[in-house]
């Protein structure tokens, strides 16, 4: 088994506190079920010894040990939703800070297309005024939509 970089007594006091709540739940979660260790570490295909890690909150064991005990209690999938993308409030928060930071400089839209830019679906052309050529206007970014939805999900937060 390779050797891991940062040992587990190195951990974040917060991190070692959540993986022995999680043990703790394993532990309720068997015993409610009247299983032993050995019936669940036969289930997991791991060891009995492995199985008294993982209800220990040993952070050097599997994490993968770790899920299948999470799904063993409960099959629904949901895991991988706790980090979702659209739930790391701290990414989302520093793209929206990049999007409307006032030293951001945005080049003089052109007056007309391009001829590779011609026909893009992000340009939409504006009725021209007499006398002048029809100028494209360009969508709303994916950026100021992004800076739209963090918007409304601070103003939503108690």
């Amino acid at each position: 088994m390779p050797r891991q970089n940062t040992p587990p007594a190195d951990y974040p006091q917060a991190v070692l506190r959540q993986i022995e709540q999680l043990a703790h739940n394993i532990v309720i979660a068997r015993k409610r079920r009247k299983e032993t260790q050995a019936q669940w570490a036969q289930r997991l295909g791991v060891s009995q010894p492995t199985m008294a890690r993982i209800e220990r909150g040993d952070p050097s064991v599997a994490m993968a040990s770790y899920v299948m005990c999470m799904w063993l209690i409960n099959q629904a999938e949901g895991l991988a939703d706790l980090v979702a993308p659209h739930k790391d409030m701290q990414s989302l928060e520093r793209e929206v800070a990049r999007v409307q930071s006032p030293s951001r400089t945005h080049p003089a839209p052109s007056r007309a297309p391009s001829p590779a830019r011609a026909g893009k679906a992000s340009e939409v052309a504006e009725p021209a005024p007499p006398g002048r050529a029809a100028a494209p206007r360009r969508a709303p970014s994916a950026a100021a939509g992004l800076a739209a939805l963090v918007s409304g999900i601070k103003q939503a937060r108690p």
